[in-house]
């Protein structure tokens, strides 16, 4: 087969294994929680300044937290069982483009200093071998969440340390932060283990849901609005 053709043949190839992309944009079994659950508060801090690297990241067009259908559905469930605890839920990171996750890694890699606000005790070129920031993330897979308390009025709790704190003290079940925060913590996890989501014990705020398939896809379409 000529070179030529060889190239069509091989793109038709990977499109064809491709999950296939719905008229809303999102691959097939993804979905934005605003259509599945609008109550919960949307705090997503890669699509702003407002997060460890100090700018927007890559793949996050718009504020929308994208979620795997049944990760989605999954924490309707979680917020309707906190609201009767008299909490809310605020998601701070969904689903995350693999091109967001390379950015990370080579974010890391750029410098070596500490930071007061993220990573205090640990440099920034040590991140990555720490276990603080994956070169591979089941973020991508659309079934991981990054979640924290809130009132019914949507404000986020304090629960010891911010979001993506690299730190010990951001480790779940760590007693160098207060008791309220640690019995916020508590709830946080129960609620999300109650209907499958497993929490990763260095990050309080890191859920993956425990029936994620083993084939789950790493997606790396970027996030844009809803209708967009």
């Amino acid at each position: 087969m000529p070179a030529r053709g060889r190239g069509l043949a091989i793109l038709l190839f990977t499109a064809s294994m491709a999950p296939p992309v719905l008229a809303g944009g999102l691959p097939d079994g993804l979905v934005y929680l605003a259509d599945i659950a609008p109550a919960i508060r949307q705090d997503i801090r890669y699509a702003s300044g407002r997060n460890f690297t100090g700018a927007r990241v890559p793949g996050y067009r718009a504020a929308e937290c994208v979620l795997a259908r049944e990760a989605a559905l999954a924490l309707r469930k979680v917020d309707e069982s906190l609201a009767a605890q008299g909490f809310g839920l605020a998601v701070l990171d969904c689903y995350r483009p693999r091109k967001a996750v390379r950015h990370f890694v080579r974010w890391a890699a750029a410098g070596g200093w500490t930071d007061p606000a993220h990573h205090p005790r640990i440099a920034r070129s040590d991140l990555v071998d720490k276990g603080y920031i994956a070169a591979r993330s089941s973020h991508s897979t659309g079934f991981t969440v990054d979640a924290t308390l809130a009132d019914r009025n949507g404000a986020e709790l304090d629960m010891g340390t911010p979001f993506d704190f690299f730190d010990p003290r951001a480790h779940t079940a760590s007693r160098a932060v207060s008791p309220e925060a640690m019995e916020r913590r508590r709830v946080l996890v129960r609620a999300m283990a109650a209907v499958g989501f497993v929490n990763y014990r260095r990050e309080w705020w890191h859920f993956s849901l425990k029936r994620t398939p083993a084939a789950a896809p790493l997606h790396d379409i970027d996030i844009v609005p809803r209708g967009g």
